[in-house]
C-alpha cells in the first residue's frame, strides 16, 4: 500500500473520481465531506468500482477542531487533495459571503494543521477562472491573473495566493495547483457521476436531466458573444482523465520530483467547444434531441477560454485522452443509471 491521502470533498463529483484513481494506484484514502452538495452513497459506488471502501468522515472543515480530530484518528496522512469548496459561478454572485467563508476558512484550517501532522504534499483544486477573460488563447500557466469576474473565481485566486505565501514563509510541505478547465462526464461503470443536489449549476447535468425529462428545457445563456456561433466557448475535459492528473501530482511531490515547492499546471484538452457545439455533439452521440432556448447572458460568465496543456503533458506526464463524444455518452449512461435506480 502506498501513502495515506486525505481527499477533502471526496464524496463530490471530482473528489469521488479521484478517490477511485488513487485507490486503483495503490493509495490508502480517507474522505472528508460535509455532504452539502453530495451523497454518502457515493462511497458505495467507489467500493463497487475498486473493491475497496475508503474511510469516510462526515464533517465541515470550517470546524478546525473537528479537522484536528480527523488527523488524530487517521495517523500518517502524507498528502491532501483539497476539493472542499462551494463551486458555482452564478450562485457565488448571489451569495458571496457563503463562498468566501466556506472556501477560505476551510483552506486556512487545513494549512494550519498540515505541518503539525507531517503532511508533505497538497494538491489544490483550482480553476481556469483565475485567468478571467485571457488576452491570448490558448491559455498557458504564464498568462496573467485577471481580476476575478465572480466571488467563486476570486476565492480560487485568494487560495492560490495563501498557499504560495504560506510555503514561501517556510511551511514544510509542497503544493501543486491544478487549474481545471471544465470537467464533465461520469465513470464508465456508471457507478459514480455528477449528481448535484437541487437544480444543477453546471451545464452537462442540466443537459442530461433535460434529455431524460427531469427538466423541461435547457437555457443557453447568450448567443451574442464574439464567438463563431455566439455562445460561450469552454475546454471540456473528461472527469476520469482529470482525476488521473491528481494521482500524478501526488506522486510527483511524494517522490520528490517537483522542480519548485509550488507548481502550477493547466488541465484541459487544448480544444475550445461552444455551448451550442456541446449540445449538438450530445445529440449526435446519444441520439437524443434536446429542448433548449436562448436566454440572456449570465453575470460572471467569461466569453471564451481553453487551455494550453503542454506543460501538464510534458512535465507532469499527463494528457487528456478521451473524446468529447465518449465523454458525453458516459454522462448519458450515468443519467440512465440514475433513472434505473429510481433516483432521477
Amino acid at each position: 500500500m502506498k501513502a495515506k491521502i486525505l481527499v477533502t470533498g471526496g464524496a463530490g463529483y471530482i473528489g469521488s473520481h479521484t478517490t477511485v484513481e488513487l485507490q486503483n494506484a495503490g493509495y490508502e484514502v480517507v474522505i472528508l465531506d460535509n455532504l452539502s452538495n453530495s451523497n454518502a452513497e457515493v462511497i458505495d459506488g467507489i467500493e463497487r468500482i475498486t473493491g475497496i471502501r475508503p474511510a469516510f468522515e462526515k464533517m465541515d472543515m470550517q470546524d478546525k477542531e473537528a479537522l484536528r480530530r480527523l488527523f488524530e484518528k487517521h495517523k500518517g496522512i502524507k498528502g491532501v487533495i483539497n476539493f472542499a469548496a462551494s463551486k458555482a459561478v452564478g450562485e457565488s454572485v448571489k451569495k458571496p459571503l457563503l463562498y468566501y467563508r466556506n472556501n477560505l476558512v476551510t483552506m486556512l484550517n487545513l494549512l494550519d494543521l498540515m505541518p503539525e501532522y507531517g503532511v508533505e504534499a497538497l494538491v489544490f483544486s483550482s480553476s481556469c477562472t483565475v485567468y478571467g477573460q485571457p488576452d491570448v488563447l490558448p491559455v498557458d500557466e504564464t498568462a496573467p491573473i485577471k481580476p476575478a469576474l465572480s466571488p467563486y473565481g476570486n476565492t480560487k485566486q485568494i487560495c492560490e495566493e495563501i498557499i504560495t505565501d504560506t510555503i514561501h514563509a517556510g511551511a514544510p510541505f509542497k503544493s501543486i495547483l491544478l487549474r481545471y478547465f471544465n470537467p464533465i462526464g461520469a465513470h464508465p461503470s456508471a457507478e459514480i457521476g455528477e449528481l448535484p443536489l437541487g437544480t444543477p449549476q453546471n451545464l452537462l447535468p442540466y443537459i442530461t436531466q433535460t434529455a431524460i425529462g427531469v427538466r423541461e428545457q435547457l437555457s443557453v445563456f447568450g448567443d451574442d458573444y464574439d464567438t463563431p456561433d455566439g455562445s460561450c466557448i469552454r475546454d471540456y475535459i473528461y472527469v476520469v482523465d482529470l482525476a488521473k492528473a491528481h494521482v500524478k501530482a501526488i506522486e510527483r511531490m511524494l517522490e520528490n520530483k517537483s522542480q519548485d515547492n509550488v507548481e502550477i499546471f493547466n488541465l484541459g484538452t487544448g480544444k475550445g467547444v461552444s455551448v451550442l457545439e456541446l449540445i449538438h455533439t450530445f445529440e449526435e452521440a446519444t441520439g437524443v434531441k434536446l429542448r433548449y432556448k436562448i436566454a440572456g447572458r449570465r453575470e460572471g460568465d467569461i466569453t471564451q477560454v481553453w487551455a494550453d496543456p503542454r506543460k501538464a503533458n510534458t512535465v507532469l506526464g499527463w494528457k487528456a485522452e478521451t473524446s468529447l463524444a465518449d465523454t458525453l455518452k458516459s454522462a448519458w449512461n450515468w443519467q440512465l443509471h440514475l433513472r434505473e435506480k429510481g433516483i432521477m
